[in-house]
């Protein structure tokens, strides 16, 4: 098996929580697998969202579907290696004007936006080649082709893609050892130092609960709690890799 492997990285970045939308708007700690999916669409040209609004129109009737992107690449196998120390990236608030008129009924039309940013942020993303999509996606990336261009989470972040290659992916066997990237919470059981060996205690453990997959019927966010860590992991059944000597799980 092979996987095509690329940093991903950007000056700012917004993933947004849409659980809190007053006051400040919040982020996602680290980029997620939903929008990643939209990151290779805008590659390959898929559409978004707002496409699939305008060719559906409004309906009084609700059907389950999804945006094109979504519907295309859901099937991808993934994985995330946070590049900043023990998976925490740093967030600053930042504060701006939106003067476009139609933004708020206030006096003057302007809304004073309030927006969590990750600062600085990168990943290592690995893409298991194991689809016809996941190869289409591989082509696009090596020849350094994009039919839209890639944003963090909207259009004030550009996202910088580079390193792009294709790597030998060696399905790991044994079901235990540390695992170099994201993981699902429920797809891997942490082991204490007495269950394992003894030097090889846990030093870091960073959780979040970060968008696995969308909803059918509203498109809205389902969550999946994910977890980074030092700590060695048992699991079964899952697809775990050794790429570059590091374990990795895609999802």
């Amino acid at each position: 098996m092979e996987a095509v492997c690329f940093k991903l990285s950007g000056k700012t970045a917004f993933f947004k929580k849409p659980e809190v939308n007053s006051y400040v708007y919040f982020t996602y700690g680290n980029i997620h697998k939903v929008a990643l999916l939209g990151i290779f669409g805008a590659i390959l040209g898929y559409g978004g969202h707002t496409q699939k609004f305008n060719q559906t129109g409004r309906s009084k009737q609700l059907k389950e579907g999804f945006p094109e992107f979504y519907e295309k690449l859901k099937k991808i196998h993934m994985s995330i290696i946070p590049g900043a120390e023990k998976g925490f990236i740093r967030k600053k608030i930042q504060v701006f004007n939106n003067s476009v008129g139609y933004a708020s009924g206030e006096q003057g039309g302007n809304l004073i936006v309030k927006e969590q940013w990750l600062e600085e942020p990168s990943w290592d993303v690995y893409v298991l080649l194991d689809c016809e999509e996941a190869i289409k996606l591989c082509d696009a990336l090596q020849e350094k082709k994009c039919v839209y261009i890639p944003y963090l989470g909207k259009n004030d972040h550009f996202a910088d893609i580079s390193n792009v290659c294709v790597k030998k992916a060696d399905e790991v066997k044994c079901g235990k050892g540390k695992v170099a990237s994201l993981f699902p919470r429920e797809k891997g059981v942490l082991q204490t130092s007495s269950d394992f060996w003894e030097d090889e205690e846990m030093t870091f453990k960073y959780e979040e609960e970060l968008p696995e997959q969308l909803d059918g019927w509203t498109n809205n966010y389902i969550l999946q709690s994910f977890i980074y860590t030092d700590a060695v992991v048992s699991w079964e059944n899952q697809k775990v890799y050794c790429i570059d000597q590091k374990n990795i799980m895609f999802y």
